[in-house]
């Protein structure tokens, strides 16, 4: 017994010189922020309570039909149900380096019957244990659990991708509804201007040429409305399969296409680093390469295993049968490897050069961030500037249009008048939709480059997780 007091004590020994690990810890690295966006001038800069979500990023469209849309996003989308399978295959590996920690015990037995010994059992457990004193797999389980929590924010990124497709999508909708409205205005229009040619050509006062340019009018505006059903038919697929659901399964009632662009509080770009599930992601990626360092820089440390063996073997018909039949061995071993032609200090190098690489891929995340920020604040201001001009120019044309119409019925004016008043009347009608388009797709974009309605704090603690049965951790 006094060889097992001895592995006991080498065992407490070891745990007690394990309680650091090697290799660095992690810092996040300073990250290559401004103090300020560039575009920031005429925003609301919002405070920290103002900046945190109060529901669903969408809401602040006030749309009952989009907020409808996008709850089945989380739902039923199958981009996010991948990665959520990510995640909990993530939250395994953090298990399987976990179990490093513990002994591995294997249990044996047998029967053997012969003329000689009658008949003999054997029954053993044996074990080993492989001792951390180096650290090296609290490291991986370090690193696993960054890497868990980085798919974590690559799943909250997904959703957050998803749900701003649908929304761009469901901006299409609604710009392709406007537009049509538009056209079946148009096309009214027009057909007045037909009737004025017509009744003009009947008193004499104009000429068959301009009944069928006004007729051309007409069809050419026709077949703009029916093209225009192209977009709204393939954008409304475009939502059902962001939904998780077959076209055939999805009919959006008509809407038109709001106009104003929706309150949006903007935060410093250094809350970004809070903000984006992207860009904690990457911090999450740069933790786990970081680890991954201490897990290399361990080979250049011995190994140390303890093993055990208790049994019985014997006869269980003999008289001897009982106490006199145990068998029982205990071990240390230590392992250092002596030469290995500079592996571990490649492993080593190459685990930080990773690392060097994961920073350089965060702070570029970092900036790209911004830029998407910078981007449309500059969109939304320079199209808010573009709108007022083209709603002038829509008012003007709709003027000339009715003057123009006016000198033709009176006979001052030839038909051709009419109809390039009437053609640049749709094109400033157009241009204007079009833009008012553009700046909702540019406020959603916004929103999502903000972070949405995600924050840090959300992020799930892998290293709970892991520690839940699957189904707790895949509701989670």
């Amino acid at each position: 017994m006094r060889g097992a007091a001895s592995v006991a004590g080498l065992a407490a020994a070891a745990a007690l010189a394990g309680c650091a690990a090697v290799g660095p810890n992690f810092q996040r690295p300073a990250a290559l922020v401004s103090p300020q966006f560039k575009e920031i001038a005429g925003w609301k800069v919002a405070s920290p309570k103002a900046s945190e979500s109060k529901g669903d990023w969408w809401s602040v469209f006030h749309d009952p039909e989009l907020s409808r849309l996008e709850e089945a996003v989380a739902i039923s989308n199958q981009t996010v149900k991948s990665d959520e399978a990510n995640y909990r295959e993530a939250l395994a590996l953090i298990n399987e380096a976990r179990a490093g920690l513990f002994p591995t015990v294997n249990g044996t037995g047998s029967a053997t019957r012969s003329s000689s010994a009658g008949t003999t059992l054997t029954a053993e457990a044996s074990g080993t244990w492989t001792l951390d004193i180096w650290g090296q797999v609290r490291r991986e389980i370090e690193a696993q659990t960054a890497g868990a929590e980085a798919t974590a924010g690559t799943l909250a990124n997904a959703l957050l991708a998803e749900q701003s497709a649908l929304a761009l999508a469901y901006v299409q909708v609604r710009y392709s509804d406007s537009l049509e409205d538009l056209l079946t205005r148009t096309v009214e229009e027009y057909k007045r201007s037909l009737t004025i040619t017509q009744n003009q050509y009947a008193a004499g006062t104009a000429a068959k040429s301009d009944v069928i340019t006004a007729e051309a009018q007409v069809l050419n505006a026709q077949s703009q409305l029916i093209a225009a059903g192209v977009t709204r038919a393939q954008s409304e697929h475009a939502v059902a399969v962001l939904m998780g659901r077959p076209p055939a399964g999805l009919s959006i009632p008509r809407g038109l296409l709001a106009t104003r662009v929706p309150s949006i509080p903007v935060s410093l770009p250094s809350a970004l680093l809070e903000r984006r599930p992207d860009v904690a992601a990457a911090e999450e990626t740069m933790r786990q390469a970081n680890a991954e360092i201490g897990v290399a820089f361990a080979g250049y440390f011995p190994a140390v295993s303890i093993s055990g063996l208790v049994g019985y073997s014997g006869n269980p018909f003999a008289a001897l049968y009982g106490p006199s039949n145990p068998v029982w061995s205990f071990g240390a071993s230590l392992a250092q490897p002596l030469f290995n032609g500079g592996l571990t200090g490649a492993q080593v190098e190459s685990a930080r050069e990773t690392y060097d690489s994961q920073v350089a891929t965060y702070r570029e995340t970092v900036l790209t961030a911004i830029q998407q920020v910078e981007d449309n604040l500059a969109g939304i201001r320079i199209l808010s500037q573009e709108v007022k001009v083209q709603a002038e120019d829509v008012r003007i044309s709709r003027q000339a249009t009715q003057i123009a119409l006016n000198e033709y019925r009176a006979g001052t004016q030839a038909f051709t008048a009419v109809v390039v008043a009437e053609a640049q009347q749709l094109t400033a009608e157009e241009a204007l939709l079009a833009t008012q388009a553009q700046l909702q797709t540019d406020s959603v974009s916004l929103i999502v480059a903000l972070g949405g309605g995600w924050s840090q704090s959300k992020l799930p603690d892998a290293a709970t997780d892991s520690a839940l049965p699957p189904a707790a951790a895949a509701s989670n």
